[in-house]
């Protein structure tokens, strides 16, 4: 049975790009377009991992990650960021709102099925 993954990130060119790599690797995607589309999307859905951009209108990905993480039902999925940013406090402050991991943008398509993969083993 093939894993679902929720991405959530503003810019469509990058939602392709996750698409197109996670499909390769056999995983369901799943997507949105901000925190407050993510929360929207999750409340219907089951993901198996979460990827998150951190800079985004209405929402951004630390209040996507608490949202989430305060949400009950999917407390305990994986949520990767996924994000230009690679600033230390950022990272922590990730962490410390429920990120289990964190990628730097522009990603390399076998690391981050490689990080999907671990996070959802």
């Amino acid at each position: 049975m093939s894993k679902t993954i929720l991405t959530v990130d503003d810019s469509r060119t990058m939602r392709d790009m996750l698409r197109l790599a996670l499909s390769a690797a056999g995983y369901s995607v799943i997507q949105a377009e901000d925190g407050v589309h993510g929360l929207e999307v999750l409340a219907d859905s089951d993901p198996d991992v979460i990827i998150t951009d951190i800079n985004m209108p209405r929402m951004d990905g630390f209040g996507f990650i608490s949202g989430v993480r305060q949400g009950g039902r999917h407390r305990a999925v994986p949520i990767l960021v996924l994000s230009t940013e690679s600033d230390i406090e950022k990272k922590q402050r990730a962490r410390s709102a429920g990120a289990t991991g964190w990628i730097v943008k522009p990603f390399d398509p076998v690391k981050l099925v490689d990080a999907v993969r671990r996070v959802s083993a």
